[in-house]
């Protein structure tokens, strides 16, 4: 028989404002201790230099992270032009300078070149394996990084603001795509170098700003209002997935693993609710349901 987990059984998301200098893992850390919650995670780690917004998974929502992983984002920077950074941030050592100073015009006239699916070499000092360690552990070590290129999509860049020797950009991007490369490949096309000097993420798919709960004081998190006022569906990151209403019966074989005949049900994946209740994600093909995760909420 398993070990039964301690803490409260806390089920939904909490949408962090993390502040600059925390870890996501800190911030993880800070409400669970707050909320005392038996089962915690989060959906997309944010370095701690960036601050902006954490997804907190509460209970049955860790089952849901990795529809929030693959969720656009949206982020807002700073590339300071004329020094690059080994890190490409201001964490780095200076390993390259330049006197040019691209204008607002030029700036624009670039843009297009990272908009779409283009490829993107991640910076060295990132989390990527090489050979079952580390990338920024190797180049902390000394030892020479080359990341390989891999597919991103950016779905819209634009410049927000300018002034000289900075850019501030808005950037809507898949899965993958690391900021400061984005930065970093900027600068480079502009005939420069550059690095990111500030960084905040404004959304996470369908989490942003506006439902976010600020970690620079925690008592934000225990005084303003009631912590269960502020946790929001397991099933909010789901929301753009077809549902499907069940009996009881049905449901109750699903929950059990088990497969459902359901005519004319539309092919992929489906969530499945009964009484008004998400019960499961299944999966439909030829009228054949079948769980692919099951809730218990």
């Amino acid at each position: 028989m398993g070990r039964k987990r301690k803490g409260l059984k806390i089920d939904g998301w909490l949408v962090i404002d993390k502040p600059l200098g925390m870890t996501s893992t800190q911030a993880v850390g800070r409400v669970r201790r707050l909320t005392n919650a038996a089962k915690i995670g989060h959906g997309g780690t944010l370095d701690p230099l960036a601050s902006g917004i954490l997804p907190i998974a509460l209970g049955e929502a860790t089952k849901t992270i990795p529809f929030v992983m693959d969720a656009r984002k949206t982020y807002r920077f700073t590339v300071t032009w004329g020094e690059e950074r080994s890190t490409d941030d201001a964490e780095g050592e200076i390993v390259a300078r330049s006197d040019h100073r691209p204008t607002a015009a030029e700036i624009v006239a670039v843009l297009p070149q990272f908009t779409g699916t283009i490829l993107q070499r991640p910076p060295a000092f990132s989390a990527i394996k090489v050979d079952g360690k580390r990338a920024y552990d190797l180049a902390r070590a000394g030892e020479e990084v080359e990341l390989k290129e891999r597919e991103i999509t950016i779905f819209s860049l634009r410049l927000e603001a300018f002034e000289e020797g900075a850019a501030t950009f808005e950037v809507e991007c898949g899965k993958g795509t690391y900021i400061r490369s984005l930065a970093r490949d900027l600068a480079h096309a502009l005939g420069t170098v550059g690095y990111v000097s500030m960084l905040r993420r404004t959304k996470v798919g369908c989490f942003g700003e506006s439902v976010s709960i600020s970690l620079d004081n925690q008592d934000d998190l225990v005084h303003s209002a009631p912590l269960e006022d502020r946790i929001l569906p397991v099933e909010t990151v789901l929301d753009d997935i077809l549902a499907l209403a069940v009996t009881e019966e049905e449901a109750k074989r699903l929950q059990q693993g088990q497969k459902l005949t359901v005519p004319n049900c539309t092919t992929g994946l489906v969530r499945v609710t009964c009484n008004g209740k998400f019960i499961a994600l299944a999966e439909c093909a030829e009228n054949i349901l079948k769980p692919v995760r099951v809730f218990n909420l």
